[in-house]
């Protein structure tokens, strides 16, 4: 006869008993041992295996070995923390790596009140995003509506969302790029895709935006779908495009999840949001803001908060984020700086005044001179390698250059523009200065040491960003000479992400594992990408990027939720001897603060660049005294008129913005209630904490505080811990963050944290099988006496499994478990949960002799069975119709007409039984 087995039910197979868990497919049996982890669940055929799958009890055996107080309260507080499965109606919370903030928590509930969960997720820079996302993510899996996910971002940012999903949320993602995807595809069958194979993935958008690969992904896409950067895919360039037919294509499935992620949803430019919200839904293209159903159909599905929304009224997120100190520096150039700035201007003038009056070449003409000027500007490094670069450049790819647009080609964010200007007499002369110039001190380098000192005299460690590789090298070279006793280094678009990534990490610490003080010397390769929060806590514009924007990015590296410091600095250089710095501050960098400054949003540079070149060649020109007339004849005031409007037309589209979509609707309280319920029967980062620094003072190793940072010395624990401990490459000291922001070379204390979880499944698995791990004497049983009782009372210790039912489009059947404690005395309950912890936690008075203590403990047993199918029955059975009308209410709230029905296994198992006896006064 063939056995059909549920979520939850007790099983024996090869031997042992196991958990039925959710299986992958009809005919196939998911199921985690008794005494292990999520991590060992296997997958079996039942028709295949030699012996038949049978169903099980688990009984408490009668040679159950008895044990101490202190050790039945960590046996206790193991199996709370081993539950990865939580009962509660926030399925997801067992399984994060960290506290999210409240605010984090309102996408969630956004996502669930929606049968067919889209959003639009325009949060301010920093605020967390990716966290965002992952929260709804890791739900949705784990409430059995999400088997298969694609991430799809730009390729810079593909390794940090795997590393993110791993490390926040316990879920194993595959980086699909296009230097893995042929590494991926090795091997298998022609049937079968790389997505069909890895359900789990992180893809770049650059790699699967191509015609060929994006038919094939669409087909094999998963049903949900997050993406990133999801602004740079509704452009006009042909990238974008590119990026756009694919998202539109996955968009006409329906029943697809998306979650659109971006900092700049609207940046003025009316038709890409319009392309952004159809996305989501075809009708919300046609914009109509003024009709209230709209909008109210809009905001079910669009939240867009800025910082100072999040410090204030109902949320109070005060600490989420540091305090922002913004402040310029201006250096003045010497005076061999100044002649040859003024001799590069005369060159590109004559320039641009030979190119005539056709539209195309006079554009071609002005981003070769702008080019030219931005690297003059940046550094004579900068300079000679532009002027010596003879390849050959399209002119149509300086624009995106020069305005420091997001590229195809990321490896190439940093490198100096080919020149574009025929070589001639003028042209070598200006080589010949610049060679000679490179040789003499440079006023922007000093200006830059200057401001640095009393940064680091501070003890800040800041980010120096420089637009140019050549400029990058040179700077690092000359803080090296001003500051020997810093780590300083740079990271430049010549690494690798990876090798970017592993240099970064490196500064952490010295040869000798010391912390110390560091500069950072990058290119906009770092802008996006990699977060340096942990390490930096200062950034210096050492070049002005010409995309206010960027600006805004390269901040976000350093001042975003998760820094630790309660201060981040940020400092704009610029010389008021330079015409072009001047023009670029006039033109694009002040409009875009007065808009920020209103608006509370950093917004991006118009789209159509022809009336910013104009009307920075117009500003170069008033600087350097020309002639209003030449302006006048190549038609620059006419861009300059034309910016002006462009910049109001986009301030007012943002205060709209603003005012409509800002996130009211959902409060504080409809959501944080039930996640704190759930946390308090999981364990906190408290409870987690003090487990930890139980197990390890009972083991015999020590634990350290430092300030807020905890050193779990692990080599000096029991061999047999100390060696589970090693499979998880926790070896030597391990460092541990007590709360967020988790400082450099930690990370957060907290229930998942592969120390608490290890120490947590070795010592539940040493007191199920205990001749696995016989020293750690672990038993499931015991007697003492104890202050805490003035009668005989039994504690129970049980893990509780509840078979959930969500009914809805397609019903599932859902494993829950819940570790709990239960007093009895005469047969009544007279405590649970944290009153019931507490008679277990009160320290035993006195030793029973032997004798003594095991009378009393097969007296427990005898009358367990009683006690089973009486009040621990009637127990279970109420704490099953508690959680159904818990996940009834947090449905209600959500709006989701889905049902779920729990329905407890009895009986529970009984993980441990001990008696309290009265001490003797």
């Amino acid at each position: 006869m063939t056995l059909s087995f549920a979520p939850g039910d007790l099983v024996r197979a090869r031997g042992r008993e196991w958990v039925a868990m959710p299986a992958p497919r009809d005919g196939l049996l998911a199921l985690r041992p008794l005494s292990g982890g999520e991590n060992d669940t296997v997958i079996l055929d039942p028709s295949l295996e030699q012996a038949p799958v049978e169903s099980a009890r688990f009984d408490l055996p009668a040679d159950a070995v008895p044990t101490v107080q202190a050790k039945a309260e960590l046996l206790a507080d193991s199996l709370r923390l081993t539950l990865r499965r939580g009962a509660g109606p926030f399925r997801s919370a067992a399984q994060l790596a960290f506290e999210p903030r409240t605010y984090q928590l309102v996408p969630l509930l956004m996502a669930l009140r929606l049968a067919v969960p889209r959003l639009l997720i325009a949060d301010d820079v920093g605020i967390g995003k990716t966290i965002e996302a992952g929260l709804i993510l890791r739900e949705l899996m784990d409430r059995g509506e999400v088997e298969g996910f694609a991430v799809l971002c730009p390729p810079h940012l593909v390794e940090q969302w795997v590393i993110e999903l791993k490390s926040r949320f316990g879920i194993d993602a595959v980086a699909v790029t296009s230097g893995s995807a042929a590494r991926l595809e090795r091997g298998l069958p022609i049937a079968q895709t790389l997505f069909d194979a890895y359900p789990h993935t992180v893809v770049s958008l650059d790699y699967i935006k191509a015609e060929k690969r994006r038919e094939n992904f669409a087909k094999a896409c998963p049903d949900f779908v997050i993406v990133d950067e999801a602004h740079s895919c509704v452009g006009t360039n042909k990238g974008k495009q590119q990026r756009f037919e694919l998202l539109s294509g996955l968009a006409k499935d329906l029943d697809r999840r998306l979650i659109l992620l971006t900092a700049t949803p609207h940046s003025g430019d009316e038709e890409a949001f319009g392309r952004l919200l159809s996305l989501i839904d075809p009708s919300f293209a046609s914009m109509n803001f003024e009709d209230t159903k709209y909008r109210e159909r809009l905001a079910k599905h669009f939240v867009q908060r800025r910082r100072v929304d999040l410090v204030t009224g109902d949320w109070g997120e005060t600490r989420a984020f540091p305090r922002h100190e913004t402040s310029e520096f201006s250096y003045r150039l010497s005076v061999e700086h100044q002649v040859f700035h003024e001799a590069v201007l005369d060159y590109c003038f004559e320039v641009v005044a030979r190119a005539g009056t056709g539209l195309r070449e006079r554009r071609l003409a002005f981003w070769g001179t702008l080019a030219l000027m931005r690297c003059v500007g940046s550094s004579p490094a900068a300079a000679l390698s532009t002027l010596r670069n003879r390849a050959s450049t399209e002119g149509d790819r300086l624009e995106p250059q020069i305005y420091d647009e997001d590229g195809d080609d990321e490896d190439a964010i940093d490198l100096e523009p080919s020149a574009t200007f025929d070589f001639n007499p003028a042209l070598a002369d200006l080589i010949q200065r610049t060679e000679a110039l490179s040789k003499c001190p440079d006023p922007k380098l000093n200006a830059l040491i200057d401001a640095l000192k009393p940064l680091i005299k501070a003890g800040a460690n800041p980010v120096v960003f420089c637009r140019y590789l050549a400029t990058a090298e040179h700077v690092r070279e000359g803080l090296r000479r001003a500051f020997p006793k810093l780590r300083i280094e740079a990271v430049t678009g010549v690494l690798t992400p990876d090798e970017r990534r592993d240099r970064v990490a490196d500064m952490a610490t010295d040869e000798d594992e010391k912390e110390v003080q560091r500069i950072l010397v990058a290119t906009d390769c770092l802008s996006e990408g990699i977060n340096l929060q942990q390490l930096f806590d200062a950034v210096v514009h050492y070049d002005l990027s010409w995309n206010p924007t960027r600006h805004q990015q390269r901040e976000g590296r350093v001042d975003r939720f998760g820094q630790p410091a309660d201060v981040v600095r940020s400092i704009m250089m610029f010389s008021p001897d330079s015409a072009i710095d001047g023009a670029v501050l006039d033109v694009i960098l002040r409009k875009a603060e007065e808009i920020r400054k209103a608006t509370g949003i950093t917004v991006p540079l118009p789209e159509e660049r022809g009336p910013v070149t104009d009307a920075l060649m117009a500003a170069v020109m008033l600087r350097q005294g020309k002639s209003q007339q030449l302006a006048f004849d190549l038609r620059l005031e006419d861009g300059s008129r034309a910016m002006e409007a462009r910049w109001r037309d986009a301030s007012e589209n943002e205060k709209k913005s603003r005012a409509r979509f800002a996130q009211n609707a959902i409060k504080p309280q409809e959501v944080v209630p039930e996640w704190e319920k759930a946390r308090d029967l999981l364990g906190t980062p408290d409870d987690a904490r003090r487990f930890v620094e139980r197990a390890m003072a009972r083991f015999g190793a020590t634990i350290e505080e430092k300030k807020t940072v905890l050193v779990a010395h692990v080599h000096a624990l029991d061999t047999a811990l100390r060696e589970r401990l090693s499979q998880r490459d926790l070896k030597g000291s391990v460092r541990l963050a007590l709360s967020e922001p988790a400082p450099a070379g930690t990370a957060l204390l907290s229930r998942t944290h592969p120390l608490t979880t290890s120490l947590a499944e070795t010592l539940v698995e040493a007191s199920l099988d205990p001749e696995a791990l016989t020293p750690l004497g672990i038993g499931r049983v015991g007697a003492w006496p104890t202050e805490a009782v003035a009668k005989v009372t039994r504690v129970l210790l049980l893990r509780i499994r509840y078979k959930l039912t969500v009914h809805g489009r397609r019903e599932r059947l859902l494993l829950a478990e819940e570790a709990a404690l239960v007093a009895l005395q005469g047969g009544q309950i007279v405590a649970t949960v944290d009153d019931a912890r507490a008679l277990l936690a009160a320290p035993a008075t006195a030793d029973l002799a032997s004798s003594t203590r095991d009378r009393f403990i097969a007296r427990a047993q005898d009358e367990l069975q009683a006690h089973m199918s009486g009040p621990l029955a009637d127990y279970v059975r109420q704490r099953a119709e508690a959680l159904m009308e818990d996940h009834a209410r947090l449905r209600a709230a959500a709006g989701t007409g889905a049902r779920v029905t729990v329905e407890a296994v009895i009986p529970p198992d009984v993980i441990g039984l001990f008696t309290l006896l009265p001490s003797e006064s």
